[in-house]
């Protein structure tokens, strides 16, 4: 079929829904991201020549680029129709080189969502490519290249073969070793807490022991519990000293920018950073919804900005009068005066308010669907009113000695009618008190408690701190991550981050001898700098040239003084069941395991299982083992397998169900532990 334009996207299913928007004259072909890049096998920077990157074809690309020059022989115009952020950027650059257009041609087409509209009015407006942006992200790609290139190298000669260091990746090792280390080093202090039943016309409800007259005090010991408790007559009413009643507010969160999105998404579906952006992706590039009627769901996912436009502010206004009604509207948020079609960063929301996630759920998969509901569900809440809370505090007093008791009750639900915050409060109604008035105590419950050390790092939680400390931008949370583990820099202990000991030997050496590499301060300064070559403020080589000259006496003296390190292989105490030679515990590429000693004559090894301490439910014979599939979710099964074939999801805990006397199982969420029945409805109450 004859075309007049052609227009170049990233991916096929992009192109797959904005041809239908086009028309006939339009060809849309895809060029599958990069086309051209830095060679895998060598540095290819020129540093006597202003740091000149050698770009080449990338390996695999020869026959799409041969289609793509076919095609643009053809066409009156060339679009360039990549995505509208710094990557998309330089690859619209790349393919005006490989395929010779003009550089100053007005052929660069940018929309920040995949609908109808946005796409005809951005072909209303090409522009040229923005040469800041493209610099800037030649700058971040060049400087990645020459830490990770010159550093890992060195890793290689003096540990281990198949290490890396990168420029972002170290600094989020660095703050996982030194959360880790902060839970080694911490001591626990005690401390106790009192909590009172009181009752007042038969309704009891609960207070805490707040201090002595109007003065707070803590309780660090038994002895101090015993001095309150001394004070009071267990067989005395207490007086209502003080009621306070206010109302509280509590705002909606503002829609997502992409690393909220991830964080949130971890939280409440469980997604880890790269299952967030693939589904986020999917989403974007469009879902056919109705019959050959493929729309974009969402606007596009890596953006760091949490403004609407207008026209979507005013769709949801409509959408929230027609279904909650006004009452439930917010109050306007600002926007940016521009609401031009190239106007590239939005929050991530719906294309369409209009468009719910009950109205479309036939259309998606699950994980598309419990996606784009959250969403949906944040962008809608983000336009709605406050929820308004009715609070009550009393202060209760014998002897000197004050309890306190809070409540709250929700009285206007607001954005909470879609969106309920994960740490959302429920009521708790106290009785209607009045001061003076004498309240009844039914028992008092003193405990003990210890401080706790601080959590290991979730991906949600790691990736709030990156964020927070200006590490990285939120395109490279979820491969840093990824590459953090594909190197065992760090295993996943119950969803959360965990050090290994090769994590921690790499750590150290970048520490020592590339002290800036894993400073926070300083590689949230080089993210400034590389922002503003985004705006004009920077020039790239000068930036590179700036951390090049001193990075590179640093290599030099690294390559000189770095001693090499032996992970030398520690003895399995038992012998191989092959040969007869002892086994010893070796570290390869995904943790340790174990190897006969006797290699490359016996090739035999085995997996290092760890032992749950209970007994295989299904044979009685073997004990339960922690395993892992090959996509290294944990999972438990008998050590006895292949002859034993029990496996579960669940951690068994070594007791009977008393209800139907299967093996009973520990489920974690995030927040609480719970024992429930591998086979029927029999639970127990969570343990938080």
């Amino acid at each position: 079929m004859a075309f007049k334009y052609l227009v170049i996207v990233e991916s096929p299913a992009k192109g797959k829904t904005i041809e239908k928007y086009l028309g006939k004259n339009y060809k849309v072909v895809a060029s599958l991201g990069h086309v051209r890049d830095l060679p895998k096998s060598r540095m290819a920077i020129d540093f006597e020549n202003n740091y000149e990157p050698d770009y080449i074809t990338i390996r695999g690309k020869g026959p799409v680029l041969k289609d793509l020059r076919k095609y643009a022989k053809k066409a009156e115009k060339v679009y360039l129709a990549a995505d509208p952020d710094r990557e998309g950027e330089a690859i619209a650059w790349h393919l005006g080189h490989a395929l010779k257009l003009e550089e100053d041609a007005e052929n660069r087409v940018v929309f920040n969502e995949i609908t109808k509209d946005a796409v005809k009015d951005a072909f209303k407006t090409p522009r040229t490519i923005n040469k800041d942006l493209v610099d800037a992200q030649q700058g971040r790609r060049i400087l990645d290249r020459i830490v990770g290139y010159k550093i890992s190298p060195i890793l290689w000669k003096k540990v281990k073969n198949g290490l890396s260091a990168g420029r972002v990746q170290s600094v989020a090792l660095k703050i996982i070793i030194d959360r880790e280390k902060e839970i080694r080093n911490f001591k626990p202090e005690e401390y106790w807490s009192i909590t009172g039943d009181f009752e007042k016309d038969k309704q009891q409800f609960e207070a805490a022991f707040h201090g002595f007259d109007a003065k707070k005090v803590d309780l660090p010991n038994q002895e101090k519990v015993s001095e309150v408790l001394e004070k009071i007559d267990q067989k005395q009413p207490f007086a209502v000293q003080e009621v306070k009643r206010s109302k509280r507010r509590r705002n909606p969160k503002k829609p997502f920018t992409t690393s909220t999105l991830q964080q949130e998404a971890a939280n409440r579906l469980n997604f880890r950073t790269n299952k967030t952006m693939s589904t986020a992706q999917q989403l974007y590039e469009g879902v056919s919804i109705q019959r050959n009627q493929t729309t974009g769901l969402i606007t596009y996912m890596r953006t760091d900005s949490t403004r609407i436009s207008n026209l979507a502010r005013n769709e949801a206004i409509d959408y929230i009068e027609e279904e909650y009604g006004k009452e439930y509207v917010g109050a306007k948020k600002a926007t940016s005066n521009t609401e031009n079609a190239q106007d590239a960063h939005e929050a991530v929301r719906p294309t369409s308010a209009k468009r719910t996630p009950a109205s479309i759920k036939k259309y998606l998969s699950k994980d598309q669907f419990r996606l784009y509901q959250l969403i949906w569900n944040r962008f809608m809440a983000s336009q709605m009113k406050a929820a308004v809370y009715n609070t009550m505090r009393v202060d209760l007093e014998q002897n000197g000695v004050i309890f306190r008791a809070n409540g709250s009750q929700l009285a206007f639900a607001g954005y909470q009618k879609v969106y309920k915050d994960s740490n959302s409060e429920k009521d708790n109604i106290l009785p209607d008190l009045e001061k003076g008035e004498n309240v009844k105590l039914l028992k008092l419950d003193p405990k003990q408690h210890f401080t706790q050390p601080p959590a290991r790092y979730s991906e949600a939680t790691l990736v709030k701190a990156l964020e927070e400390n200006g590490v990285g931008r939120p395109s490279t949370y979820a491969p840093t991550l990824n590459t953090l583990r594909r190197r065992y820099y760090v295993t996943m202990n119950n969803r959360r981050f965990e050090p290994t000991e090769l994590g921690e030997i790499v750590n150290d050496l970048i520490a020592e001898y590339f002290p800036e590499i894993v400073d926070v301060k300083f590689t949230a300064e080089m993210e400034e700098q590389l922002d503003e070559i985004e705006e004009g403020k920077q020039d790239w080589v000068k930036l590179i040239d700036d951390f090049y000259q001193p990075f590179n006496q640093e290599v030099e003296k690294a390559e000189e003084e770095m001693e090499e390190i032996e992970i030398r292989d520690e003895p399995a105490g038992f012998d191989c069941e092959k040969c007869g030679h002892p086994m010893v515990i070796k570290m390869g590429r995904y943790g340790k395991f174990y190897a006969c000693s006797n290699f490359p004559d016996c090739r035999n090894t085995k997996p290092i299982l760890k032992k749950i301490g209970v007994t295989c439910p299904t044979c009685g014979k073997g004990e339960v083992v922690e395993r892992k599939t090959k996509k290294n979710r944990l999972f438990y099964g008998c050590e006895r397998y292949p002859d034993c074939d029990f496996s579960s999801w669940d951690k068994p805990i070594g007791r009977d169900c008393p209800k139907c006397a299967e093996y009973l199982v520990e489920k974690r969420t995030r927040k609480q532990t719970q024992v429930k029945c591998s086979n029927c409805d029999y639970e127990e109450e969570p343990q938080k």
